[in-house]
């Protein structure tokens, strides 16, 4: 990320170009902004167009505007194992449809989050079910997946997964005198006396210190906003990733596809280029250990990534409970809801609540 450095005491640290898996600073692992225009579907929850050419199994390519990635008939990742992380995964359009080696299942999307703790080993899938049997843009797909390391001391707790549905997603709103607007969905981390529901209790984001936020903002054409200082200063990191339109940060213009890195203890001023803009904020104190990844697994040592490899070969991981690697909720339509391996089932209509009772919440200014 050593490009464009700017001089000390500027609110832009660096600017540094996006491709498709962006580039991240500790506690963040891996960030990648899945975007498919799926076509139609073919009543199967796949699409109504032909596969061939496409390196099944691997295709990702966008080809037509979507990808298969790991999937063969329906797209998306089938069963894969995890340990030593957190994945969480921000689904902006369309659905996605999550089990799990502990036989939890969920159908979520529409602005859903879903925040899995990996600790000491889980497999799940993770597929795109085609629901419209029409095109036009009805199955396409937009989600955001990050990765969020886990301290030593954690990397080897129970595997954990909660919803933050999409009512329940605080969002701040502000529309100055021009009618230009600007919004904040606030996924993790406060942000002007919004608080979203907690992450995982054994999170790095659950502890306070770590100071760790997940913001979406968007701006129309002119709009502006002020992120706050972070409250842990300069030790803490944030990164913004501009992804759609442009977008001025203290006077630096970021394009599209852009990553800005910023100072944490000062305020960042925003303003969006004439076709506005775009930008997920990802910010924490680094964890500061000694990173050991290889694949889906991410530990402190290399001895430790082996460990794991012998783990899963001999236990799975608790083992895959479903009659496919890919499987979808093929009764579910288009409920969004969350199946926990206790049996508890939830679902956002049932727990969206009143703004103040712990349900939705949307701070609006003028």
């Amino acid at each position: 990320m050593a490009i464009d450095r700017h001089t000390d005491g500027d609110v832009v640290v660096q600017t540094v170009p996006l491709g498709f898996q962006w580039p991240t600073a500790d506690p963040y692992l891996f960030c990648v902004h899945h975007l498919d225009h799926y076509p139609a579907g073919n009543g199967d929850f796949g699409p109504a167009a032909s596969l061939a050419g496409r390196n099944i199994g691997s295709d990702f390519e966008p080809r037509d505007g979507w990808r298969m990635y790991h999937g063969s008939t329906v797209p998306g990742f089938p069963e894969h194992p995890h340990r030593g992380f957190e994945t969480v995964t921000f689904a902006r359009r369309g659905y996605i449809d999550h089990s799990d080696s502990l036989g939890a299942a969920a159908r979520f999307g529409r602005g859903d989050v879903q925040w899995m703790t990996a600790g000491r080993g889980v497999v799940h899938s993770e597929m795109f079910p085609l629901l419209s049997p029409e095109g036009d843009g009805a199955n396409t797909v937009e989600l955001f997946q990050i990765w969020m390391n886990l301290p030593a001391a954690d990397k080897m707790v129970e595997p954990y997964f909660t919803m933050l549905w999409a009512e329940q997603i605080p969002v701040h709103e502000h529309t100055d005198a021009a009618g230009r607007t600007a919004t904040v969905t606030v996924i993790a981390g406060q942000f002007e006396g919004l608080t979203p529901p907690a992450p995982p209790p054994s999170s790095w984001a659950s502890r306070p210190e770590a100071d760790v936020a997940i913001w979406h903002v968007v701006l129309s054409p002119g709009g502006e906003l002020a992120l706050p200082p972070a409250r842990g200063g300069d030790d803490t990191r944030r990164v913004l990733y501009v992804f759609e339109g442009s977008v001025s940060v203290d006077g630096t213009t970021a394009g599209t596809d852009t990553g800005v890195v910023v100072q944490g203890g000062v305020a960042a001023p925003l303003a969006a280029g004439p076709e506005g803009a775009e930008v997920l904020v990802l910010q924490g104190r680094p964890i500061g250990e000694p990173v050991a990844q290889y694949g889906p697994f991410v530990m402190n040592t290399r001895a430790e990534i082996e460990q794991a490899f012998t783990d899963y070969r001999r236990t799975g991981f608790g083992g895959w409970p479903w009659d496919r690697p890919d499987p979808v909720h093929r009764d579910a339509g288009a409920a969004r809801f969350a199946r926990h391996a206790s049996g508890r089932v939830e679902r956002p209509a049932a727990l969206a609540q009143p703004a103040g009772e712990g349900g939705a919440a949307a701070a609006k200014s003028s």
